[in-house]
């Protein structure tokens, strides 16, 4: 029995195993140890994309560049904005005092990855939006499931990777149209002209 052990602790510091520990009755802390860990792990591959789904949140479906997501009740509504990441667009959100919950997430490097996270109450029940890596998870909760919505769309949108080569070819390829015409983000239009995806 002690070989045993001796062997699976020779095994655990050869593969530098370690267990982190995360208290999940903060959401700052959520967002401070998950969103500045380098993870590379992915689990589900998107159309120029790819990320890593927690246990227990299950994938339900996608439209295009949007994925239903699914946990303890609670609908998950990933989306991916491969504009913004194609023309490193940054993020303009203010924090505000008047909601539950309102944070600017930045990098150290830069504007790549910022973000933000906004809980606003609603009822008993509390919206929740939260934008990082050129990507939004929206989600209604219970109070009782909010720092677990927090702490799974933390690890999906800091897992986030993009694939240029693929997003470029599906901008360039008229991709983004649709039967009305090419959809644009940031230009409003009148509803006379069909949208136009520009270059900034």
């Amino acid at each position: 029995m002690k070989k045993i052990i001796l062997i699976l602790s020779f095994i655990l510091i050869l593969t530098g195993c370690s267990a982190v520990r995360i208290d999940t009755k903060s959401i700052d802390n959520i967002l401070n140890v998950i969103l500045t860990k380098n993870n590379k792990l992915f689990n589900q591959v998107g159309q120029g994309y790819k990320y890593y789904l927690p246990s227990g949140v299950t994938y339900i479906g996608s439209d295009d560049l949007n994925d239903i997501l699914y946990c303890n009740g609670t609908y998950y509504y990933l989306y991916i904005d491969a504009i913004d990441y194609y023309y490193k667009k940054g993020n303009t959100y203010e924090e505000k005092d008047n909601v539950y919950y309102s944070k600017l997430i930045s990098s150290e490097d830069g504007f790549k990855y910022d973000g933000y996270l906004e809980i606003v109450k609603q009822g008993e029940l509390y919206y929740l939006t939260f934008f990082y890596n050129y990507a939004k998870i929206e989600a209604i909760v219970s109070k009782d499931d909010l720092n677990d919505t927090v702490l799974h769309s933390s690890y999906i949108l800091s897992t986030i990777k993009y694939n240029y080569n693929i997003v470029d070819l599906m901008l360039k390829d008229d991709y983004f149209i649709n039967k009305t015409g090419k959809f644009n983000n940031y230009n409003s239009s009148d509803s006379s002209e069909k949208f136009e995806l520009e270059k900034y």
